[in-house]
Protein backbone atom coordinates (compact mmCIF):
# COMPACT_ATOMS: atom_id res chain seq x y z
CA UNK A 1 0.00 0.00 0.00
CA UNK A 2 2.82 2.42 0.81
CA UNK A 3 4.36 1.95 -2.63
CA UNK A 4 0.98 2.64 -4.29
CA UNK A 5 0.53 5.75 -2.12
CA UNK A 6 3.96 7.18 -2.96
CA UNK A 7 3.75 6.28 -6.66
CA UNK A 8 0.28 7.72 -7.14
CA UNK A 9 1.13 10.88 -5.17
CA UNK A 10 4.11 11.52 -7.46
CA UNK A 11 2.31 10.63 -10.70
CA UNK A 12 -0.80 12.68 -9.98
CA UNK A 13 1.22 15.63 -8.66
CA UNK A 14 3.14 15.69 -11.95
CA UNK A 15 -0.04 15.16 -13.98
CA UNK A 16 -1.72 18.10 -12.28
CA UNK A 17 1.12 20.54 -13.00
CA UNK A 18 -0.05 22.96 -15.65
CA UNK A 19 -3.54 21.42 -15.71
CA UNK A 20 -6.65 23.59 -15.93
CA UNK A 21 -7.50 22.61 -12.36
CA UNK A 22 -4.46 24.54 -11.17
CA UNK A 23 -5.65 27.57 -13.09
CA UNK A 24 -9.09 27.18 -11.52
CA UNK A 25 -7.48 26.94 -8.07
CA UNK A 26 -5.66 30.23 -8.69
CA UNK A 27 -8.85 31.88 -9.92
CA UNK A 28 -10.88 30.70 -6.92
CA UNK A 29 -8.10 31.78 -4.55
CA UNK A 30 -8.53 35.36 -5.76
CA UNK A 31 -12.17 35.24 -4.66
CA UNK A 32 -12.21 32.95 -1.60
CA UNK A 33 -9.93 32.15 1.30
CA UNK A 34 -7.18 29.66 0.39
CA UNK A 35 -8.36 27.32 3.15
CA UNK A 36 -11.87 27.11 1.69
CA UNK A 37 -10.50 26.52 -1.80
CA UNK A 38 -8.26 23.70 -0.54
CA UNK A 39 -11.10 22.04 1.40
CA UNK A 40 -13.36 22.20 -1.67
CA UNK A 41 -10.61 20.75 -3.87
CA UNK A 42 -9.86 17.99 -1.36
CA UNK A 43 -13.48 16.85 -1.04
CA UNK A 44 -14.12 16.90 -4.79
CA UNK A 45 -10.84 15.12 -5.54
CA UNK A 46 -11.46 12.44 -2.90
CA UNK A 47 -14.88 11.66 -4.39
CA UNK A 48 -13.73 11.59 -8.04
CA UNK A 49 -10.61 9.56 -7.27
CA UNK A 50 -12.57 7.07 -5.13
CA UNK A 51 -14.75 6.36 -8.17
CA UNK A 52 -11.61 6.19 -10.32
CA UNK A 53 -9.87 3.60 -8.14
CA UNK A 54 -13.10 1.60 -8.04
CA UNK A 55 -13.12 1.44 -11.83
CA UNK A 56 -9.40 0.66 -11.97
CA UNK A 57 -9.64 -2.04 -9.28
CA UNK A 58 -12.53 -3.70 -11.12
CA UNK A 59 -10.57 -3.71 -14.41
CA UNK A 60 -7.49 -5.10 -12.67
CA UNK A 61 -9.48 -7.88 -10.96
CA UNK A 62 -11.60 -8.77 -13.99
CA UNK A 63 -8.56 -9.12 -16.21
CA UNK A 64 -6.00 -10.39 -13.69
CA UNK A 65 -4.97 -13.22 -16.02
CA UNK A 66 -3.89 -10.60 -18.55
CA UNK A 67 -1.54 -8.59 -16.31
CA UNK A 68 1.07 -8.28 -19.08
CA UNK A 69 -1.48 -6.81 -21.45
CA UNK A 70 -2.78 -4.49 -18.74
CA UNK A 71 0.79 -3.23 -18.17
CA UNK A 72 1.23 -2.66 -21.90
CA UNK A 73 -2.10 -0.83 -22.05
CA UNK A 74 -1.20 1.24 -19.00
CA UNK A 75 2.16 2.09 -20.58
CA UNK A 76 0.45 3.23 -23.77
CA UNK A 77 -2.02 5.25 -21.69
CA UNK A 78 0.85 7.00 -19.89
CA UNK A 79 2.52 7.79 -23.23
CA UNK A 80 -0.83 9.28 -24.27
CA UNK A 81 -0.96 11.30 -21.04
CA UNK A 82 2.52 12.61 -21.90
CA UNK A 83 1.31 13.76 -25.31
CA UNK A 84 -1.82 15.26 -23.72
CA UNK A 85 0.43 17.18 -21.32
CA UNK A 86 2.55 18.50 -24.19
CA UNK A 87 -0.59 19.69 -25.94
CA UNK A 88 -1.36 21.77 -22.88
CA UNK A 89 -4.50 22.59 -20.99
CA UNK A 90 -6.00 26.04 -20.70
CA UNK A 91 -8.79 27.48 -18.70
CA UNK A 92 -11.43 28.69 -21.14
CA UNK A 93 -12.85 32.19 -20.80
CA UNK A 94 -16.15 30.66 -19.71
CA UNK A 95 -14.46 28.56 -16.98
CA UNK A 96 -12.43 31.55 -15.78
CA UNK A 97 -15.55 33.69 -15.74
CA UNK A 98 -17.46 31.12 -13.67
CA UNK A 99 -14.60 30.91 -11.18
CA UNK A 100 -14.45 34.70 -10.85
CA UNK A 101 -18.17 35.36 -10.46
CA UNK A 102 -19.13 32.23 -8.55
CA UNK A 103 -21.63 32.97 -5.84
CA UNK A 104 -22.79 31.01 -2.86
CA UNK A 105 -20.82 29.07 -0.34
CA UNK A 106 -17.14 28.85 -1.22
CA UNK A 107 -16.86 25.15 -0.41
CA UNK A 108 -19.86 24.25 -2.55
CA UNK A 109 -18.78 26.45 -5.46
CA UNK A 110 -15.19 25.18 -5.48
CA UNK A 111 -16.11 21.56 -4.77
CA UNK A 112 -18.72 21.36 -7.51
CA UNK A 113 -16.50 23.12 -10.05
CA UNK A 114 -13.58 20.79 -9.34
CA UNK A 115 -15.77 17.70 -9.33
CA UNK A 116 -17.11 18.52 -12.79
CA UNK A 117 -13.72 19.61 -14.14
CA UNK A 118 -12.05 16.36 -13.06
CA UNK A 119 -14.55 14.01 -14.68
CA UNK A 120 -12.70 12.49 -17.64
CA UNK A 121 -9.58 14.58 -16.98
CA UNK A 122 -6.10 13.08 -17.33
CA UNK A 123 -5.66 12.87 -13.54
CA UNK A 124 -8.83 10.78 -13.29
CA UNK A 125 -7.68 8.52 -16.12
CA UNK A 126 -4.19 8.23 -14.61
CA UNK A 127 -5.76 7.25 -11.27
CA UNK A 128 -7.83 4.55 -12.98
CA UNK A 129 -4.70 3.30 -14.74
CA UNK A 130 -2.68 3.12 -11.50
CA UNK A 131 -5.51 1.33 -9.68
CA UNK A 132 -5.54 -1.49 -12.24
CA UNK A 133 -2.23 -2.72 -10.81
CA UNK A 134 -1.63 -1.13 -7.41
CA UNK A 135 -3.37 -1.19 -4.04
CA UNK A 136 -6.62 0.74 -4.49
CA UNK A 137 -6.53 2.44 -1.08
CA UNK A 138 -2.93 3.61 -1.55
CA UNK A 139 -3.77 4.91 -5.02
CA UNK A 140 -6.85 6.72 -3.73
CA UNK A 141 -5.07 8.43 -0.85
CA UNK A 142 -1.93 9.13 -2.89
CA UNK A 143 -3.77 10.53 -5.90
CA UNK A 144 -5.82 12.79 -3.65
CA UNK A 145 -2.68 14.02 -1.86
CA UNK A 146 -0.86 14.56 -5.16
CA UNK A 147 -3.65 16.61 -6.68
CA UNK A 148 -4.30 18.72 -3.59
CA UNK A 149 -0.55 19.37 -3.18
CA UNK A 150 -0.21 20.50 -6.81
CA UNK A 151 -3.25 22.77 -6.54
CA UNK A 152 -2.02 24.15 -3.20
CA UNK A 153 1.29 24.93 -4.90
CA UNK A 154 -0.62 26.83 -7.60
CA UNK A 155 -2.54 28.84 -5.02
CA UNK A 156 0.61 29.75 -3.08
CA UNK A 157 2.63 30.50 -6.22
CA UNK A 158 -0.18 32.60 -7.63
CA UNK A 159 -0.51 34.53 -4.40
CA UNK A 160 3.23 35.04 -3.91
CA UNK A 161 4.28 35.66 -7.47
CA UNK A 162 1.14 37.32 -8.75
CA UNK A 163 1.81 35.84 -12.18
CA UNK A 164 1.71 32.54 -14.04
CA UNK A 165 4.07 29.68 -13.36
CA UNK A 166 6.72 29.01 -16.03
CA UNK A 167 4.32 26.94 -18.10
CA UNK A 168 6.73 25.43 -20.65
CA UNK A 169 9.19 24.12 -18.08
CA UNK A 170 6.38 22.51 -16.08
CA UNK A 171 4.72 21.12 -19.21
CA UNK A 172 7.90 19.47 -20.54
CA UNK A 173 8.92 18.04 -17.16
CA UNK A 174 5.46 16.56 -16.59
CA UNK A 175 5.36 15.09 -20.11
CA UNK A 176 8.83 13.57 -19.63
CA UNK A 177 7.73 11.93 -16.38
CA UNK A 178 4.70 10.41 -18.11
CA UNK A 179 6.91 9.10 -20.93
CA UNK A 180 9.31 7.49 -18.42
CA UNK A 181 6.43 5.84 -16.51
CA UNK A 182 4.90 4.72 -19.81
CA UNK A 183 8.09 3.08 -21.03
CA UNK A 184 8.66 1.37 -17.66
CA UNK A 185 5.12 -0.03 -17.67
CA UNK A 186 5.51 -1.29 -21.23
CA UNK A 187 8.79 -3.00 -20.37
CA UNK A 188 7.08 -4.65 -17.39
CA UNK A 189 4.19 -5.73 -19.62
CA UNK A 190 6.52 -7.31 -22.16
CA UNK A 191 8.35 -9.10 -19.35
CA UNK A 192 5.05 -10.53 -18.04
CA UNK A 193 3.86 -11.84 -21.43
Amino acid sequence: MLYALVLSTAVIFVAELGDKSQLMAMAFATRYRARDVLIGITVATAVVHLASVGIGFWIGEAFSDYQGWISLGAGLAFLGFGLWTLRGDELSEDEASKAERSTGAALLAVGLAFFLAELGDKTMLATITLATQEDWFGVWVGSTIGMVAADALAIVAGALLGKRLPENVIKYAAAAAFFVFGVLLMVEGIRLL
